[in-house]
This record gives structure tokens, C-alpha cells and sequence, in this order.
């Protein structure tokens, strides 16, 4: 029984979803196969650009309050 269920998932098509349409990955010619490699791939660098500017920008806040600590305190304003 589990040798059959092992040939059927063998058996089942892999598919990607584009723009809502359900393509089987077998039915796509090289080229689109090669498109479809491009954009994982820029979609991973994005993902990796998207993690690095937040922690940028954490790291920018984090300067930020560090240097309005060191800031000599005026009277006019309350110390944040």
C-alpha cells in the first residue's frame, strides 16, 4: 500500500501558480523555465535587501538616541 502511495505522489505533476493560472512545471518551455529561475532568485535578493535595510534602520534609530543622550541638555526642552 505505501509503494502505491509513494508512485502516486512520483506521478503527480509539479505546478506553479502565475498571475492565477496553474501551469504544470514539465509544460513550460526552457525559456519560461529560465524566467521562472530569474524571479526566485530576485524575489530571495529582495527578501535579503528588505532584512538588511530594517536592520539598517534599527541600527540608524539606535545612533540616533545615542547622540541626542550625548547632546548637552537645553532648558527649553525636556531631555527625551
Amino acid at each position: 500500500m505505501a509503494d502505491k502511495q509513494a508512485k502516486n505522489d512520483v506521478e503527480q505533476k509539479q505546478k506553479v501558480n502565475i498571475d492565477g493560472n496553474e501551469y504544470e512545471l514539465d509544460s513550460l518551455s526552457d525559456g519560461a523555465k529560465s524566467q521562472l529561475v530569474n524571479l526566485q532568485l530576485v524575489d530571495q535578493k529582495i527578501n535579503a535587501v528588505q532584512q538588511e535595510l530594517a536592520f539598517l534602520q534599527t541600527a540608524r534609530n539606535a545612533y540616533a538616541n545615542a547622540l541626542v543622550s550625548d547632546l548637552p541638555f537645553k532648558s527649553d526642552k525636556l531631555p527625551t
